[in-house]
């Protein structure tokens, strides 16, 4: 693989596990020195011990001063994060009507809030080298109404109109900030959907598990490597017109 990333420090939330660690092995591959971040430090230590170029690094993205200080510490470590990957989030689905203000503000405050912080943190090292390369990793429910999950809905509609904003705010330079909508990817999330799936729905596991599958256009889950790819494409040379776009992953039109 060519060594595009050589020499740049990469940022991934969420980096331990799924698509966040898929896309961090890609761009360590690449030559990058790629921050991997979570709040489970057993997670991250394990895989950046089974991949060299990964360094793990305990953050919570919905505490402001958790991003401020981890961020802060990867780039006195590393140099400036000229590639940020926003990738943190939960996933749950609850009805308008089971919902109260303590859901919504979690779920606003790890998958809108940490994806703000964390750019936000990550953009004045990009502007002094003049080359920024954002990802937001939203979800298909960022185009699209996901029915009994309002609250996810709108925190991944929220991620793509402040990737939208940002790619209008800095437009001219050499900074691109774009989403990946996923579609159900196979992932530890996914596993845990379908236990809850099942438990609330009344049905085994594999028929909580097909409802899933069968929302994907091409009926299979997308698996993190495919994500990867398109992340790929979109941090590497050839990509820089690609700006303020969303890439739907999901085998087929939504």
């Amino acid at each position: 693989m060519n060594l595009h990333h050589k020499g740049r420090h990469a940022l991934v939330t969420g980096g331990g596990t799924g698509i966040g660690l898929a896309i961090a092995q890609m761009l360590a591959a690449q030559g990058a020195q790629v921050t991997i971040t979570g709040r489970r430090g057993d997670v991250l230590a394990a895989a950046a011990e089974a991949t060299p170029g990964l360094y793990p690094l305990v953050m919570d993205v919905s505490d402001e001063a958790s991003v401020v200080q981890g961020c802060a510490d990867a780039i006195a470590a590393r140099g400036p994060i000229t590639i940020c990957v926003a990738n943190a989030g939960i996933a749950e689905g609850k009805s308008m009507a089971k919902m109260d203000m303590a859901f919504w503000r979690t779920m606003m405050a790890i998958n809108l809030d940490g994806a703000y912080l964390t750019v936000r943190e990550c953009l004045g090292g990009m502007l002094s080298e003049g080359y920024g390369r954002t990802l937001f990793i939203s979800s298909i429910a960022g185009i699209k109404g996901l029915k009994g999950a309002p609250a996810y809905t709108a925190s991944k509609h929220g991620m793509i109109g402040l990737m939208r904003g940002l790619s209008e705010e800095y437009l001219g330079m050499d900074l691109t900030f774009n989403a990946i909508c996923p579609g159900y990817t196979d992932t530890d999330i996914v596993t845990r959907n379908t236990e809850s799936i099942s438990a609330r729905a009344g049905i085994d596991a594999d028929q909580a598990r097909q409802m899933m599958v069968k929302t994907n256009r091409h009926k299979r889950l997308v698996t993190a490597d495919e994500v990867a790819a398109a992340a790929q494409w979109l941090c590497g040379p050839g990509s820089s017109s690609v700006n303020g776009q969303t890439i739907e992953i999901a085998g087929g039109q939504m």
